[in-house]
């Protein structure tokens, strides 16, 4: 039998001094934990609207399930698990302009491969994940599977601009549990770890990855980090955009404003995440 996420140690472990995270709160299941963090966002306050000068209620709050039976990725793809059998969790962090939340789901994919080595690697078998752009971690481990989608939101709440980070980790599913034979879980990668002990290390590290939204030599440091880790970067790629259409050729970078740049027989194109459907390899295999 699967356990519940044990709610209170992780909320012993990051609602503390020095870090940012104000509250957790836990579902035994939801519907959608981006849909609830992104209510509790922009709900009324009423009476108890926050003091001038402290953030809105939500802001720095993270939300969490053991069985999420409305969630969805990008472009309102359908994402279901069995209970207990993976991580959702949303967090909300604040943003001074719109142009960083381009960067937010890149960054958030850093953060949970630098979590996924870490706490495998502490729990005796080492994985190796890698960065699909724009939002995918995917294990080398099992033929670059897909173990995680991540989609972002972008709420103003309060007069503060938030992005609503959610993210989704196949932890224990079996082959047959999950959707597609493209989809991968720690689990049948060779490590057995607690959600616990993931949803820390991630948040540690998605605090730690932050700077990367913004100006400053913090920032790119951070962003040469994803570069260096996207496996999407020098690979032939087939592009797949709203309508049909499809470009492809040598994905050459990720520019400041983290869309895709690829090198077509017709010159230097530019995708944003929110313009494209699908990025896959050019020809056959795994996406």
């Amino acid at each position: 039998m699967r356990d519940s996420l044990d709610s209170d140690s992780v909320s012993a472990a990051l609602v503390t001094s020095g870090r940012p995270w104000r509250g957790v709160e836990f579902h035994p299941a939801l519907g959608s934990t981006n849909t609830r963090l992104r209510d509790l966002l922009t709900a009324d306050p009423g009476p108890y609207a926050a003091v001038p000068g402290e953030p809105p209620p939500g802001l720095w709050w993270v939300v969490t399930t053991d069985h999420q039976t409305g969630g969805r990725g990008r472009l309102g793809r359908a994402w279901t698990v069995p209970d207990r059998a993976s991580l959702a969790v949303s967090v909300a962090v604040p943003v001074t302009d719109r142009a960083q939340a381009g960067w937010m789901p890149l960054l958030a994919g850093l953060a949970l491969s630098r979590a996924v080595r870490e706490v495998s690697a502490a729990a005796g078998h080492e994985l190796t994940p890698r960065l699909k752009w724009p939002n995918d971690v995917l294990l080398a481990d099992d033929g670059d599977r897909k173990l995680s989608g991540i989609l972002c939101e972008l709420v103003t709440a309060g007069g503060v601009q938030a992005v609503v980070v959610g993210t989704g980790v196949n932890v224990d599913q079996t082959r047959a549990e999950l959707p597609v034979d493209t989809a991968t879980s720690l689990a049948l990668s060779g490590a057995t770890v607690r959600r616990e002990v993931l949803l820390v290390s991630y948040l540690d590290h998605l605090v730690s990855v932050l700077p990367g939204t913004g100006p400053g030599g913090g920032a790119e440091a951070t962003r040469t980090a994803y570069r260096e880790a996207c496996s999407t970067i020098g690979a032939r790629v087939r592009v797949h955009l709203p309508g049909g259409e499809a470009a492809e050729g040598t994905a050459t970078a990720v520019d400041d404003d983290g869309a895709l740049v690829v090198s077509t027989a017709q010159g230097s194109r530019s995708f944003a995440a929110g313009d494209v459907v699908h990025v896959r390899p050019a020809g056959a295999g795994l996406a």
